[in-house]
């Protein structure tokens, strides 16, 4: 299975993938209200800007079979001196099946390459046990907790995971095939 760097074309079908994972990840969660309502749209509206215009402080990679999206990692490098795993998701069906793991590695890979030296970290919604598993598997340290506003009155915990710069080179694979 190819991995790529994503571009504008890749947009509003990343928004869709990104709103059919969170509707099956986060069900437990978040208000089904939300989940079936305007947060199709947020991630529509996300992926629209995230994608206009490459920059090299940022990088979307996307993974494809027989034409259908399913699974990407987007990262960009933060004001405080590290790279942020801002999303990584799969199809809800390629759960369990390694692709997560693969993107998280190539991310690793071009965080190690594009910004040396720097952590890597992400944020998951406290009560996601099953993405809790898969980071700490992967060697994420527990960094952090804080509330995460995702409306006006939708306030959910998240927990912070972080790959020190040393081990995010040990882990990191090559960049994305072109």
């Amino acid at each position: 299975m190819l991995i790529r760097r994503g571009t504008a074309a890749d947009a509003d079908t990343v928004a869709a993938l990104h709103t059919a994972s969170w509707r099956s990840a986060y069900a437990a969660l978040l208000p089904a209200a939300y989940l079936h309502g305007p947060v199709a749209e947020e991630h529509r509206r996300k992926w629209r800007d995230r994608t206009a215009a490459p920059a090299p402080d940022r990088l979307l990679l996307t993974t494809y079979q027989d034409g259908d999206l399913c699974g990407f990692v987007y990262l960009c490098a933060t004001a405080d001196g590290r790279v942020h795993v801002d999303n990584l998701h799969v199809h809800p069906d390629r759960v369990g099946t390694g692709l997560g793991r693969r993107l998280l590695r190539r991310g690793f890979g071009w965080a190690a390459a594009a910004h040396p030296g720097r952590d890597v970290f992400l944020e998951v919604l406290r009560g996601n046990d099953r993405a809790i598993v898969f980071y700490e598997r992967q060697g994420g340290l527990r960094t952090a907790e804080r509330p995460l506003r995702l409306a006006p009155d939708l306030v959910v915990d998240e927990v912070e995971y972080t790959w020190p710069a040393a081990q995010v080179g040990r882990l990191g694979e090559d960049g994305p095939e072109v």
